[in-house]
């Protein structure tokens, strides 16, 4: 079998460079979705089925495009064209849903919002899983560590920029409060007109300066033949499920759990808990003030994993993965659960080390640790598929969300205590993970 070639450094940054921009659309989702259908007439009570639309369309796209991107060659590329094409959509999404009261003529507006939320994450997820697999397909083994750190330092600047965008138009003058008549703020509808320009632009560059292997390089560099390319049933990928992306699950289920509970209820609970007012004044003053805040604590948690993504490659080579991996999401559960304890705007930012460590973590040591594993002319299919362990514990927490919210007091804050200890979860599960490289002869 022919050796993949080393790239360089700059090869790896392209190929993952479109990421930031999906990151910017992604976090600008994250941190401005509740505080979008909660002035569009949502409560907090229900606020999470409707965040239940991601991860049920990451359950069925991902899978679908893993396997479609597996089997398309192209003159642009494998996995190229499917990151246009969800690039594209992505951004018209995000110029609408901001805009959905100018819709109530097509939709009511709270459903025109949540449509718009559904086709929003559908296109994301038509673009994420083709970048997991594209540096899956390029990278060597020697280099799938810094492969995907990088990937995971371009995710966190990027969600870096998404997080703030909000607070710093309002800092420049945009209102940040709705104008007379409106529902949505001036600040968060231009951080959607820039997010989704952004999106954009990267996607394209990573296009232009990425060259794909072509279908005889692919096949020398994995050691692929003829007959290795016939079809297999949906069932039979699954019966040959690798035991490590299997013992990933466990960990990936605690993680996500922990995270959509984050993202769903960290504005209400900074707002109660920071800010003493009550998620029912989504359009007041203080409330937005809040909103904008969480945005700079979700920044601040993208910086904290930017910076430990600069140095995780090292670490794992050096400890292990699992080691960093477990050192990681505890500390990211510790981070979550002392925001209980914080009163004060500014000591939140401390709260967000552990979480960013955790999230850089997340970002990359699991894919580190499955691509190894995986036969490469099925790599994106069984990302897809691995995309369920992000997916299914977020719908676990959507649907359950509205009833442990309600036996913990109706206090947000507490969901977020909930999130920490399933993060710790997390971290203890990855005790169990054994990592096994692919071989045909296993």
């Amino acid at each position: 079998m022919a050796k993949k070639p080393m790239l360089s450094f700059w090869q790896i940054w392209n190929m993952s460079f479109g990421f930031m921009g999906v990151q910017i659309g992604y976090s600008l989702q994250n941190g401005n979705t509740t505080r979008i259908l909660s002035a569009l007439g949502s409560d907090v009570e229900h606020i999470n089925y409707f965040w239940l639309a991601a991860p049920l369309a990451g359950l069925i796209v991902q899978p679908i495009i893993g396997l479609s991107s597996d089997k398309t060659w192209t003159r642009f590329g494998r996995r190229i064209p499917f990151i246009m094409g969800g690039a594209l959509v992505s951004a018209l999404a995000m110029f609408f849903m901001p805009n959905s009261e100018f819709f109530a003529q097509v939709l009511p507006v709270l459903l025109f919002g949540a449509f718009m939320l559904l086709l929003m994450d559908c296109s994301f997820n038509v673009t994420m899983q083709p970048f997991r697999s594209l540096v899956g397909d390029m990278v060597s083994e020697e280099q799938r560590n810094i492969g995907f750190s990088t990937q995971a330092f371009l995710i966190n600047a990027g969600a870096v920029v998404g997080s703030i965008l909000p607070f710093l138009l309002t800092w420049l003058g945009v209102s940040n409060v709705p104008h007379e008549g409106e529902k949505v703020a001036s600040s968060v509808i231009w951080s959607f007109y820039i997010g989704g320009g952004a999106l954009l632009l990267s996607v394209l560059w990573t296009s232009f300066t990425t060259k794909e292997y072509n279908p005889e390089q692919y096949a020398k560099f994995n050691n692929l033949k003829k007959e290795e390319k016939k079809t297999t049933s949906f069932l039979t990928l699954l019966k040959d499920t690798p035991k490590t992306m299997l013992q990933l699950a466990f960990v990936q289920f605690f993680s996500w759990f922990s995270l959509f509970l984050m993202w769903v209820y960290t504005t209400p609970a900074i707002a109660e808990n920071v800010w003493n007012t009550k998620s029912g004044d989504a359009t007041s003053g203080p409330y937005n003030e809040a909103a904008n805040w969480v945005g700079i604590i979700f920044a601040a948690y993208s910086v904290f994993g930017a910076l430990f993504s600069l140095v995780m490659a090292r670490l794992a080579t050096r400890f292990g993965r699992k080691s960093i991996y477990f050192s990681a999401l505890v500390a990211g559960g510790l981070g979550l659960i002392s925001i209980i304890f914080v009163k004060d705007q500014y000591g939140l930012i401390a709260s967000m080390v552990g979480v960013g460590i955790a999230w850089a973590a997340i970002l990359a040591m699991p894919y580190a640790m499955l691509s190894a594993s995986l036969p490469a002319e099925k790599m994106g299919v069984y990302m897809g598929i691995f995309n369920a362990t992000i997916t299914i514990p977020q719908i676990t927490a959507g649907l359950l969300g509205a009833a442990i919210f309600t036996l913990l007091g109706g206090h947000a804050v507490y969901m977020l205590g909930l999130s920490g200890a399933s993060m710790i979860l997390a971290g203890i599960s990855v005790i169990f993970i054994k990592e096994h490289k692919y071989s045909k002869e296993i």
